[in-house]
């Protein structure tokens, strides 16, 4: 870990559990930095604050931050302090663990729903590999249940956050909006990621929780932000959707993957389907899925059929493909612009068209009326 101080120069902004500041660094430069408050108080302007540099030091995606380590004028750091009345551990064996209230430690009301045989009785699990599908998914879930017109209530919708990308939950800006905006029931975190409304030890109970503790109708898992690759074929965090694919299926769900396609990623590897849906679902998946493919232009089509050929374990279904306008008119409720590697609905249609369509079929996995 490369470390550095600064002195809080500017507050940026604050939301639960996270705030922006700015810091002058020793050089005299003026630095952004992200601050974690479930376990220390918040910032304010002349604090000195000791500094985790390391990847804007080796200019990694971290979203351009430092990390606030501990506010070195009032002695604290996040090795001094808990998060919950919990016992169990999370960052653990790190100067940063910290106690959470697991929904099923034997301290939990709901303690008894995780004793004996459990069975998400055929719920329809989104798995995405990609935290950027997580706004587009609930846009489109919106979308089509205003355009039924219905009095029936929306779908409600279950986020499970793994521990593949982003650890805390607060550093998600999407999960926060969502949440904000009352379109998720809950969030669950699972495994070393942390921070959610129902914090969980591993995949297995979190799954169960969305449907037993939370009730949810579709649970929607993926990763934090910040995915990892290194241009191999097994080394990349999106290989998990293949082990979820897994315990979805064994617990009685229906795995539904949402292919991370695009014509617009200059990479080749990620061209059509990308290879991380490819390898995901040929090595480690193990059980079958649910691959909703969308209908895109001929050529597209073509491409897209010709790699679905190796995925003989799963169920290959094809749908209709949403317009780029329906989409469109659909994300202009979001108070954000949605991109994914740096592209839009306008630069990368394809990416976002399989996020719908894999959300349309999970639609009609719940509901076959749909």
């Amino acid at each position: 870990m490369i470390r550095d101080e600064g002195i809080v120069a500017d507050i940026i902004s604050v939301r639960e559990g996270i705030q922006f500041v700015t810091v002058s660094m020793r050089n005299g430069e003026l630095e952004r930095a992200v601050h974690y408050t479930d376990t220390l108080p918040l910032l304010t302007p002349g604090d000195v604050v000791d500094l985790n540099v390391t990847a804007m030091k080796l200019r990694l995606g971290s979203g351009g931050f430092h990390i606030v380590i501990s506010i070195r004028d009032r002695g604290l750091d996040h090795r001094s302090a808990t998060s919950s009345n919990g016992h169990i551990m999370k960052l653990k064996y790190t100067p940063m663990q910290r106690s959470v209230f697991a929904i099923e430690e034997p301290a939990s009301s709901f303690h008894s729903s995780f004793q004996g045989d459990m069975n998400l009785e055929g719920m329809p699990v989104l798995l995405g590999e990609l935290h950027s599908m997580l706004p587009v998914v609930m846009c489109w879930l919106r979308y089509r249940h205003q355009q039924r017109k219905s009095s029936d209530r929306a779908l409600e919708v279950a986020y499970i956050m793994t521990d593949g990308g982003a650890l805390p939950l607060a550093w998600s800006e999407h999960v926060a909006i969502l949440e904000g905006m009352e379109w998720l029931k809950t969030s669950i975190t699972y495994g070393q990621a942390y921070g959610g409304k129902v914090e969980a030890v591993n995949k297995f109970s979190a799954l169960v929780a969305a449907k037993h503790v939370v009730k949810a109708d579709i649970s929607l898992v993926t990763m934090g932000p910040g995915i990892v690759g290194t241009n191999t074929r097994y080394g990349f965090s999106g290989l998990e959707v293949g082990e979820l694919v897994n315990a979805v299926y064994a617990l009685g769900g229906i795995p539904v993957v949402i292919p991370r396609i695009s014509f617009a990623d200059p990479r080749t590897r990620h061209q059509g389907i990308s290879h991380h849906t490819l390898t995901a679902l040929q090595l480690a998946a193990r059980c079958p899925a649910v691959v909703p493919l969308p209908l895109l232009e001929t050529n597209e089509s073509a491409v897209v059929q010709k790699q679905a050929q190796n995925l003989q374990l799963h169920q290959i279904i094809a749908m209709p493909s949403p317009s780029i306008a329906e989409i469109a008119e659909a994300c202009s409720q979001y108070p954000l612009p949605i991109t994914s590697m740096g592209r839009g609905l306008s630069q990368d249609p394809a990416y976002f068209q399989a996020i719908c369509a894999a959300a349309d079929c999970a639609s009609q996995l719940h509901n076959p009326l749909m």
